[in-house]
């Protein structure tokens, strides 16, 4: 036989293989498509009264306004006809190519075949065309409130970035191209990797972020060393092992979100803030909280803070021999952490010596790229889907975390592992981003109700343990650090709600970036800077004009800040003491745990 002949026949074997690995995944797909879950439909996108004010906020538009109508459809029906044109003579003229391209750089265009190839060229010209078209409308439709408007430009975000040509297979030339590279063999690992996602998720279409088998919790994640020197159903209390030979005398307490878990601060070594901070020589102490089942139905705000904080400043307390401890509070834990500040305030209590806030939300009035989900139909199903529960399952979460960003936490993982049938990449923060965790039922109703929606605590409405609360209640020395493109935590926002509170001295420093980049930032990458204003009258704006920019990370300029409060040298601590004997190494066991739901 010839070479060609051998090499036609090995392609041929692939084949036949192949084929049969697809039809034993689609058997194993159906199976587990069997096994998704039933979710509300409310859950799934909006009510129909959302349709129907969209609609009749159209036809209204179309009665008594229709030359902007006709301006609409007039120029976007020339712009798309003029490139229909100009690729019809491009290839008219002999030459296989694509007409000029004026549309905007977009990611997921990057491949240089979409500038070239008349056949994509033309796809890309005109999805962008149509996607150009469909944002002007909505930005000029009238007759719709804020709120509504808000969802509406989401909701058909949502739907063209659905329909780009990059998500099929049949037109995205890589996916394409790389199937005609492995004789198909992409496509079966492609779909191996689908089924296997869908299974994981029992039913559910979750795209694996993240190589699992790459990380470990304990091993090559969250490696500083110290000891779990308290627990209670709340949290397991860790204390991290002095690396300095004194330290500050008042211990510091960082209270991270449970809505993920507290080791994003300790990723590794070089970019660990939990180590940083250990290594300026503070004794430092981590609540890691409790992943909830069902048996926390009733675990509420009131709960974390009489269960969690409190009890957590108890035992630092008692560990340390100090009356005062400093405190930090990470996104939802800012928020709770500035309720128990308020509190303690209302008892005169004054264990708290200085409070910090990470991209912390106190203020709701604008709720930014959460608007979708803040109305009445989401939060309705949500509550009715924790009440039949007992907790909010973390897929929900999730999914509304990933939508924010879809493009890039489903879209283009997507592409990449079901149409080029690559393995997820090796990478810590997408893998912490897919170890979520389930919110306790009363909790989650009692944030997303009376903060985020009623927006209680600034309107000095809200009732917990016994006390009004209001953000004036806020009394104690505080420094709040925000990131200028924080999705989940706008910045102006968290500005607004410091601005109100009560203390005297207040700090605040604009980290460059996001809502992690921004905050996990060492000074040894020198890759964002941040600002800083004393003047705290100002609206966020005037702030931010007045402001200084500083090159390189915040954490040396909190640090600073963060000492002035921390009183004297002392002997460093080891973890725990008689009372509080060692009951596991750090990052302790909560942070494994997956709770029985």
């Amino acid at each position: 036989m010839t070479t060609n002949e051998n090499a036609a026949g090995e392609n041929l074997e692939q084949m036949n293989a192949n084929l049969a690995k697809i039809d034993e995944l689609s058997k194993r797909l159906v199976a587990a498509l069997s096994q998704k879950r039933s979710i509300r439909p409310n859950l799934q996108g909006p009510g129909q009264d959302f349709y129907m004010k969209a609609a009749a906020a159209y036809m209204a538009e179309m009665m008594t306004n229709p030359a902007k109508i006709i301006e609409h459809q007039v120029g976007y029906w020339g712009k798309t006809l003029k490139h229909a044109v100009e690729a019809q003579q491009a290839l008219s003229g002999g030459k296989f190519e694509a007409p000029e391209d004026h549309t905007p750089n977009d990611r997921r265009f990057k491949d240089p075949i979409w500038q070239t190839h008349p056949y994509f060229n033309f796809l890309k010209q005109q999805y962008l065309l149509n996607a150009e078209a469909i944002e002007g409308a909505v930005q000029d439709l009238e007759g719709l409130d804020d709120r509504e408007k808000k969802r509406v430009a989401y909701f058909s975000k949502q739907i063209v970035d659905l329909f780009s040509p990059t998500n099929f297979l049949g037109t995205n030339p890589e996916a394409l191209a790389r199937a005609v590279e492995t004789n198909g063999q992409s496509l079966v690992d492609g779909l191996e990797n689908l089924v296997h996602d869908i299974e994981q998720a029992e039913g559910e279409l979750q795209v694996t972020l993240a190589d699992k088998d790459a990380f470990n919790v304990g091993g090559n994640l969250a490696t500083t060393e110290g000891k779990v020197v308290y627990r209670n159903h709340m949290f397991e209390l860790i204390q991290y092992s002095p690396q300095t030979e004194t330290v500050h005398a008042t211990p510091l307490i960082i209270f991270p979100p449970w809505i993920n878990k507290f080791y994003i601060m300790d990723l590794k070594p070089q970019n660990s803030l939990i180590r940083w901070i250990v290594e300026q020589g503070f004794t430092l102490f981590v609540v890691s909280w409790k992943n909830p089942d069902a048996s926390y139905r009733d675990t509420g705000l009131d709960t974390y803070i009489q269960e969690g904080y409190l009890t957590a400043m108890d035992e630092v307390m008692a560990i340390t021999g100090e009356k005062q401890v400093n405190v930090i509070g990470y996104c939802i834990a800012g928020t709770t952490l500035a309720l128990a500040l308020a509190w303690l305030h209302k008892k005169k209590d004054k264990r708290i010596k200085s409070a910090t806030f990470f991209t912390m939300l106190s203020d709701f009035s604008d709720q930014g790229e959460f608007t979708p989900f803040l109305t009445d139909d989401f939060v309705g199903a949500l509550e009715e889907e924790v009440t039949d529960k007992g907790y909010l399952d973390k897929f929900f979460m999730s999914r509304t975390f990933s939508f924010l960003r879809s493009n890039d936490l489903i879209y283009q993982p997507a592409i990449r592992s079901y149409m080029m049938g690559e393995t997820a990449p090796a990478f810590d923060l997408l893998f912490w981003n897919g170890d979520s965790t389930n919110l306790p039922a009363r909790m989650a109703v009692e944030y997303l109700r009376l903060l985020c929606q009623d927006n209680k605590f600034a309107r000095g409405e809200i009732e917990m343990m016994g006390e009004t609360l209001s953000l004036k209640d806020v009394r104690v020395p505080l420094c709040a650090v925000a990131c200028e493109t924080d999705h989940i935590s706008a910045w102006m926002s968290s500005y607004d709600g410091v601005r109100q509170m009560g203390s005297r001295s207040k700090t605040f420093i604009l980290s460059e970036s996001g809502h992690i980049a921004g905050i996990i930032n060492p000074p040894s990458k020198k890759k964002y800077g941040h600002y800083t204003n004393p003047d705290m009258t100002l609206d966020h704006d005037a702030w931010l004009e007045g402001a200084d920019f500083y090159e390189g990370s915040w954490w040396p300029r909190w640090g600073e800040w963060l000492s002035e409060k921390s009183g004297k040298q002392v002997p460093a601590r080891a973890p725990g003491d008689k009372q509080h004997p060692a009951l596991a190494d750090a990052p302790g066991t909560y942070v494994l745990e997956v709770p029985n739901t």
